[in-house]
């Protein structure tokens, strides 16, 4: 009996997780690739391998420069960089980039709403971005916006968020290993009262087969002790609660930050399918000394090399391939999820 659990487990994670190349699908209706954490001044091996995969949006999921500085001229200066980037020009002329930030193109490690050159750095991303200087993101507090993508057979709803802007400082940690730990008591935003009434309406209003909601910071791991939503408990409830009040259709969360790509998942009471937080970092490097760490939500294994992410959504059988891929666009690791269609 033993041998027979041991085939059955076995049987079905292969069902749900691959670990290794496939050949791209030309069949999906709308692709999705994302990633973060990017050194501007490194070598960025996967622009030629995320335009093989033939995507219609590519998203920036943070740390989509490394500039650090309370200097704007040098982060104006590093964007330049990125943005002369000749591969990354390439995929710019055929794709559409949508971008979160997270710190490092923020402009301090680990800041939020403490922050005192944020007003500036945001028009320095908003540049990145060539977003125009009518457009009204120029005027916004933040840099959360939203866009819808129509295709022949259903739609895709992007929400990006910033975690940055508004969220309030972190607390400290006395625990060794822990960076900061959890605020109690209801206290701290990771979004701002502005964000999270724009939020709900963007959630209230969709009517789209698929949303995407793009976090800089991981929502559902929160063992580890750096930045992530668990370390404001009531914001997370909060979503949970807007994306069940609001009935929202097959969100999935993605993120970035870590250094480390892995799926985490968890089940929501009242959603009617279960929630998915995407992580996919980084593309120029990653935490290659990565040994291991606690996360209850994890399925699958945790990626420490350089990958990206790919989202491939069927909306004939409304099942998205979500793909961890890495040098020479093989992929690392898959999940396979069939999503409700009502």
């Amino acid at each position: 009996m033993r041998y027979i659990a041991s085939f059955l487990i076995m049987f079905f994670c292969v069902l749900q997780l691959s670990f290794a190349q496939d050949k791209t699908s030309s069949s999906s209706d709308f692709v999705i690739a994302f990633g973060s954490c990017n050194k501007q001044n490194s070598p960025q091996p996967f622009w030629n391998e995320i335009l093989k995969n033939t995507p219609d949006l590519f998203i920036w999921g943070g740390d989509n420069i490394y500039a650090d500085s309370n200097d704007m001229s040098k982060i104006e200066s590093d964007y330049t960089i990125q943005n002369s980037n000749p591969d990354y020009q390439k995929l710019k002329k055929v794709v559409p980039v949508m971008a979160t930030w997270d710190d490092h193109d923020y402009g301090k490690n680990d800041a939020g709403v403490e922050w005192n050159k944020k007003e500036e750095s945001q028009q320095l991303f908003l540049d990145f971005l060539e977003v125009s200087k009518e457009d009204p993101l120029r005027d916004q507090n933040g840099i959360y916006t939203s866009r819808v993508f129509e295709i022949e057979k259903g739609s895709v709803k992007v929400i990006v968020l910033d975690t940055r802007y508004f969220r309030s400082a972190l607390r400290k940690s006395t625990e060794e290993g822990r960076r900061y730990e959890p605020y109690e008591n209801n206290e701290g935003t990771v979004l701002g009262e502005a964000q999270w009434k724009w939020f709900e309406k963007e959630l209230a209003s969709n009517y789209s087969d698929f949303v995407l909601i793009v976090s800089s910071i991981q929502f559902l791991s929160s063992e580890h002790g750096f930045e992530t939503w668990g370390n404001f408990p009531h914001e997370v409830k909060r979503l949970n609660d807007m994306l069940i009040r609001n009935g929202v259709r097959n969100a999935i969360i993605l993120s970035g930050d870590r250094h480390i790509s892995e799926f985490s998942m968890t089940r929501v009471k009242g959603l009617k399918y279960p929630l998915i937080d995407f992580t996919s970092s980084g593309l120029t490097h990653s935490y290659a000394e990565y040994k291991g760490e606690s996360n209850k939500y994890r399925i699958g294994r945790v990626i420490s090399t350089p990958s990206f992410g790919m989202l491939k959504f069927d909306l004939d059988s409304y099942t998205v391939t979500m793909q961890i891929r890495g040098e020479n666009n093989i992929v690392l690791q898959e999940y396979k999820r069939q999503y409700p269609k009502k």
